[in-house]
């Protein structure tokens, strides 16, 4: 996420109705340019993308959905690195996974959000658990490990963030832009959010990280690397993905269920 003094203004995206975790139509997005070269030099050595950069009080959220916190910044000199297997569209992982497995993770939804979206986190929570992994998922009214909230904005066109796993424990927070979501989205479709969102917070990177441009407009993009923290995950493929339940963009009220290689992935991490 590189910046130009002076730039105050970013078009998210050209093509109406596509989402990059989750760019919903076209917008300008503020960029603030006050981030310092130290604080990109550790998102960068944490293997994450420093193009586009943005602040979220003390937080910084990277590769559009992805808030990483001061503890994960501090870490950057001492995680552990990894060779990257760069290819079109391979399924990835960060350096930070939930251990302790078996585990049930509790996930709540705020007040602060519509009623039906505790129906869709029902819904995103049958779905992962109908998989059978070492981490299953129950929805909890407090105490939660993973809790969903309406983010603070600003969003621009994204309906969401998350945070990723720490000291091996789930990312703690998912903020959600209902009205960005829209009130007309369905159940399924807000599941689907959901799920992606975790996907982060169980530490999934964006299946098409090497080129975005395969499910974002815009020519080829790589969301960034510095031999850590995107990791090939054995058996999912090298050529194009398509419908992963982790590609970065996707369109208004558009559902990806976990496709073959989705579930290749997560057994193999889960």
């Amino acid at each position: 996420m590189q910046f130009k003094a002076l730039l105050s203004s970013l078009a998210v995206c050209s093509i109406v109705g596509l989402s990059s975790c989750s760019k919903q139509e076209a917008e300008k997005l503020e960029v603030k340019t006050d981030i310092s070269q130290e604080v990109l030099s550790q998102i960068r050595q944490l293997g994450f993308s420093t193009q586009e950069v943005r602040r979220q009080g003390d937080d910084y959220v990277v590769e559009n959905d992805i808030r990483l916190t001061a503890q994960d910044l501090a870490s950057a000199s001492t995680s552990e690195r990894h060779l990257l297997r760069v290819g079109t569209s391979e399924q990835y992982r960060t350096s930070n996974l939930v251990t302790g497995l078996p585990r049930v993770i509790s996930v709540s939804v705020s007040s602060g959000l519509p009623a039906s979206y505790v129906k869709a986190l029902d819904a995103m929570i049958l779905n992962y658990n109908n998989l059978k992994l070492r981490v299953t998922f129950k929805r909890v009214t407090s105490g939660a490990n993973i809790s969903i909230v309406k983010g603070p904005g600003p969003y621009g066109g994204y309906y969401g963030e998350a945070q990723g796993p720490s000291n091996g424990n789930p990312g703690g927070t998912i903020w959600l832009n209902p009205t960005n979501i829209g009130a007309s989205s369905s159940q399924a479709a807000i599941a689907f959010t959901m799920a992606h969102e975790v996907g982060h917070c169980i530490g999934f990177r964006h299946t098409d990280y090497a080129d975005r441009s395969y499910s974002c407009p815009g020519g080829p993009s790589n969301e960034g690397w510095a031999g850590v923290g995107a990791i090939h995950i054995p058996g999912t493929p090298t050529q194009a993905n398509a419908n992963s339940w982790m590609l970065a963009c996707w369109g208004t009220n558009q559902v990806r269920p976990f496709t073959a290689n989705d579930k290749t992935a997560l057994e193999y991490l889960y």
